[in-house]
């Protein structure tokens, strides 16, 4: 029998008569939208990760979008991000009439190079923009280097907005995700780590007036009255429903990273010998949205991941195509130096099921038949 990519199924079946009673609560309250559910679950949230404020939106998406208006980012505005990402990091750039530039990645961790992030700053000025900000990425769940990434944004005055989609609750050292830079943003899209049932997003920042204009953004542009617009908004708001499922799976997520964390080290015991596994620096604590390995070549990727297919276990490609590469960002500009890490990178990847809930004996199974298909 096939086995899940990610076993949504396997953590709802332990906690679903408690997201049954969190959803009723919603409908007997009849708050569907911005509701106490919310509330709650945004002070929860910034309790979580030690943010002084979490705001709550429709996406992660939005969300990104959110930290850009808040910070007037406009046309002639670089905004640098890494090419190795899902677009949603890159594509608000250009929504707010600024040009995305693509920043190369370190081959070990699959993160933002810094010094890549020196040369592009470089070349935008020598191109006539004007550096605005940065968007590290914290991919597959391992929080970028911000010890090195946060110098460089610094010295260039950049405003550093952290893309914590996929790793929302990792650490470095004793800070968790969602308290670096001026802004983090991260995505409650189901498959994620901390996934709801539909669709949600959220900002952190320990800025008053951040956090100020970020609320006002997402209702509307709304002033001290909902009806007085002062500003140009959108419509970005978290239902209700969602946040009380949210609240309940926030309640188990610090046993869920430590389960994944487990799952992860056992991967790469069983796997060191076979293919490149995953790196994480010491001080570092990754939660793991994906187990991603590096291949020899495209080739041998392709024959393993049939192979895999064909006996029930399914894999995915994060990413097969870099941004600077895509048809919509193939003419924005991105390191002069090139982007060989980033490049290599989509040629070798291929995740792994990885979930908290991924049992030993299936572990060993995708092992084994991993290595299979390598002999």
């Amino acid at each position: 029998m096939g086995i899940p990519f990610i076993d949504l199924g396997a953590q709802q079946a332990g906690i679903r008569s408690r997201i049954d009673a969190a959803i009723a609560e919603v409908l007997d309250s009849g708050a569907y939208v911005m509701g106490p559910k919310v509330a709650a679950f945004e002070k929860e949230l910034a309790a979580f990760c030690g943010a002084k404020h979490a705001l709550a939106c429709a996406n992660g998406t939005d969300a990104l979008m959110l930290g850009l208006m808040a910070f007037g980012i406009r046309a002639g505005d670089a905004v640098f991000v890494p090419s190795f990402t899902f677009a949603a990091t890159a594509e608000v750039v250009p929504c707010m009439g600024a040009v995305p530039f693509f920043v190369d990645i370190l081959p070990g961790t699959f993160n933002m190079d810094p010094q890549s992030l020196k040369r592009c700053i470089v070349a935008a000025r020598d191109m006539g923009l004007n550096p605005r900000m940065v968007v590290p990425v914290d991919l597959f769940g391992l929080p970028a280097d911000m010890a090195a990434i946060q110098p460089v944004a610094d010295e260039a005055g950049l405003v550093v907005m952290c893309d914590s989609a996929q790793g929302f609750g990792g650490r470095i050292g004793n800070r968790m995700t969602g308290t670096f830079g001026k802004l983090t943003t991260t995505s409650f899209f189901p498959a994620k780590p901390l996934g709801c049932y539909g669709d949600g997003g959220a900002i952190f920042t320990d800025d008053d007036e951040i956090a100020a204009l970020v609320d006002s953004y997402r209702i509307h542009g709304k002033g001290t009255d909902k009806y007085d617009n002062v500003r140009i908004g959108m419509n970005s708001r978290l239902d209700s429903i969602q946040a009380a499922i949210l609240s309940v799976k926030l309640s188990i997520y610090a046993e869920e990273i430590e389960a994944r964390n487990r799952i992860a080290a056992r991967y790469n015991a069983l796997l060191n010998d076979k293919v490149i596994v995953p790196q994480v620096a010491e001080g570092f604590e990754s939660v793991w949205a994906q187990y991603t390995i590096r291949m020899p070549d495209a080739r041998t990727r392709g024959e393993v991941q049939a192979h895999l297919f064909a006996n029930g276990i399914p894999t995915a490609i994060y990413y097969p195509i870099p941004l600077h590469r895509q048809t919509a960002y193939d003419a924005f500009p991105s390191d002069p130096a090139g982007m060989k890490a980033t490049d290599l990178a989509a040629d070798e990847v291929l995740s792994l099921p990885m979930h908290a809930y991924l049992d030993e004996k299936t572990q060993d199974r995708i092992v084994n038949t991993l290595a299979e298909a390598l002999a």
